[in-house]
């Protein structure tokens, strides 16, 4: 008979036990670790930067992968390669303007842009997407404002510009073959027109109770689909970035943080242990100028900690391949530091 699903992968999967999943295996050690950081007294700054970080996120997780099954149930795929499918410039201001339009911040945006891609997006489209989200969107502009006043427009604008010229580089690369794009050899239909789409739909549309109950359920299978693929990188991160927080002395950081070459790599190895949430970030970008006056690494700290992050890189290894994951931070580190250099050159 041989085994159950030895010729089939995907059975196997469908059919994994609940409690084998990497998701609910890292949450146990994310409760393993709260139960012990709390009891051993040495531990308690781990338990305090465990319990600061999901209080930051779990909301825009949560958002993520609700807003990832409403794609998944109600969009379809039509809708996503009419817009973001199509090599063509406009592709990739498509994809930010829609970055600018959602309110999760990076690790929550993560389960929307792979839901994008299985939809229909191109890679490209997908990484400008990513980018723009976290600093482009609208209620990190309100708070930006709230923390750096007209200097805010700086970071707004320059998070916008990476991001458009990061996806047209993507663009330029998915020609030469030099990155995965699974729908890169696919053609949309031009003449498909979206908006005569949607009022077809909701002619026919059944607000029935069973109708609504079905929908719920739809939403709920597409949204713990994503989660099985994206929530484990996320506890990833919030393990590495608790223990950081709770046993690198933050001054032994800010000491090494001043308007220099040498600040602005250890800001950007900073940002790469420690990024989580952008809102978690915006904070600590402010301490960092209010402390040392480097409005630069500011800016280093804030758009470093989305390009290099580890979650973002290995979730697009993963969910993309392993060259679009390369070559998202070394296209967008060294605009981040030149701009950097700049910001701080002119404060």
């Amino acid at each position: 008979m041989g085994k159950k699903h030895e010729h089939c992968p995907e059975c196997a999967e469908k059919n994994k036990k609940w409690y084998k999943e990497k998701s609910v295996i890292l949450a146990f050690v994310i409760v393993s670790l709260l139960a012990v950081s709390y009891i051993v007294t040495y531990l308690n700054p781990l338990f305090s930067a465990l319990i600061d970080y999901i209080g930051l996120i779990w909301w825009a997780i949560l958002l993520g992968f609700f807003l990832g099954g409403v794609i998944e149930y109600f969009v379809p795929r039509g809708y996503v390669e009419k817009y973001l499918g199509r090599h063509e410039k406009k592709s990739v201001f498509y994809a930010v303007f829609f970055g600018f339009l959602m309110s999760a911040c990076s690790h929550g945006i993560l389960a929307i842009a792979i839901e994008l891609y299985k939809k229909g997006a191109n890679t490209s489209s997908v990484i400008a997407f990513l980018l723009a989200s976290p600093w482009a969107n609208l209620p990190i502009t309100i708070l930006f404002f709230g923390f750096f006043g007209p200097k805010a427009f700086l970071l707004i604008l320059s998070a916008i510009v990476i991001a458009i010229i990061t996806g047209l580089i993507y663009q330029a690369l998915e020609r030469k073959k030099m990155v995965e794009c699974e729908k890169c050899g696919i053609e949309s239909n031009e003449r498909f027109s979206i908006i005569k789409d949607v009022r077809t739909r909701m002619k026919k549309a059944d607000f029935s109770r069973e109708s609504l109950l079905n929908a719920a359920k739809g939403i709920f299978r597409g949204s713990w689909s994503l989660s099985k693929m994206v929530l484990w990188w996320i506890l990833i991160g919030i393990i590495i970035a608790s223990f950081a927080r709770a046993f690198v002395p933050q001054h032994f950081f800010m000491a090494y943080m001043g308007a220099t070459l040498l600040g602005m790599v250890a800001v950007l190895v900073l940002a790469t242990i420690i990024e989580v949430c952008s809102e978690g970030s915006a904070p600590m970008a402010f301490e960092i100028f209010n402390q040392t006056g480097a409005f630069g690494n500011s800016f280093v700290f804030l758009m470093a900690g989305v390009a290099t992050d580890y979650t973002e890189i290995g979730l697009v290894w993963h969910n993309i391949g392993k060259r679009a994951a390369l070559w998202l931070p070394a296209i967008t580190v060294p605009q981040i530091l030149l701009l950097g250099y700049f910001f701080n050159f002119i404060a």
